[in-house]
């Protein structure tokens, strides 16, 4: 049998990787694939980019800029946490509750604004466990937050477990135990932030708000106004809004200033919670 025959191989390129396609080159001597003489004059100034295996991209000038022009590039990063409503300039209030370091919050407030915000916190991706004296009360809002999955687990007093915080799995410890709440007796920990929530101040209530890092106030006494004052250390005509908060008003302290915020509950919010309260 005679041996089959082909024909040989033509490379126009020269170094043997590449061959024409088929049908050849167009009339010119310009494969199909390269650019015209008027594409190429219209590209960017500077060395080609060299061809790459496979197709070629769309055969534009692409968006350019200058060395000097990149300085006025900007991306506007807000931080980055927990919705909790509006400020005065109806601007979102963030805060921010879960952190590389432990964290102590005191909110003297209603269980109401303590579910608004646990359930924002597991919005985020985040896992709430409460320790609470009243566990029916949070049982609703605890299978109802997650969509199904265990993301809110509801402890009895002295009964909550190391709940193991991480980067990946951060945790938010509500503790509801009345105005005189025991010790934690969870140990501080990285990705861990515990809240505690005061219905009013009481006896050890200075304390923990001198020794929290962030504290939320909802309406007061005046008497309670007063305290928190001279405690925080805020403005006299701030201490003096205290006593007027509407129910879904707060003022969120810190050791670096202070804030007003308005929280506007959400349609599934208010379904599940009700409306906006100061005592429950």
């Amino acid at each position: 049998m005679a041996s089959p025959t082909y024909q040989p191989r033509v490379n126009t390129s020269g170094n043997g990787w590449r061959n024409p396609p088929i049908g050849g080159a167009v009339s010119g001597g310009r494969l199909s694939h390269q650019p015209r003489p008027d594409e190429e004059q219209s590209g960017p100034t500077g060395p080609k980019p060299r061809p790459g295996f496979g197709l070629r991209g769309p055969r534009r000038s692409p968006h350019v800029l200058t060395a000097e022009s990149l300085a006025s590039l900007t991306l506007p990063v807000g931080d980055d946490g927990v919705i909790i409503g509006i400020d005065p300039q109806n601007q979102p209030a963030v805060l921010s509750l879960l952190r590389p370091s432990p964290m102590e919050i005191a909110l003297v407030g209603s269980m109401w604004m303590a579910q608004v915000l646990a359930l924002r916190t597991v919005a985020t991706g985040a896992r709430v466990a409460v320790e609470t004296a009243r566990p029916p009360a949070w049982g609703q809002m605890a299978q109802a937050a997650g969509g199904g999955q265990q993301c809110v687990s509801v402890h009895d007093v002295r009964q909550i477990a190391p709940q193991g915080p991480s980067v990946s799995s951060p945790v938010l410890v509500v503790r509801d135990m009345g105005a005189r709440p025991p010790r934690n007796q969870l140990a501080p920990s990285p990705w861990q932030s515990v809240l505690t929530v005061l219905p009013f101040l009481g006896p050890r209530s200075p304390q923990m708000l001198s020794r929290a890092d962030l504290v939320g106030l909802q309406r007061l006494s005046p008497e309670e106004a007063e305290v928190v004052t001279r405690i925080m250390r805020l403005p006299e005509q701030v201490g003096a809004v205290l006593p007027t908060l509407s129910d879904n008003a707060m003022l969120w302290c810190s050791r670096d200033g202070h804030q007003f915020v308005m929280t506007q509950p959400t349609e599934a919010e208010t379904n599940l919670l009700g409306g906006p309260r100061r005592m429950d």
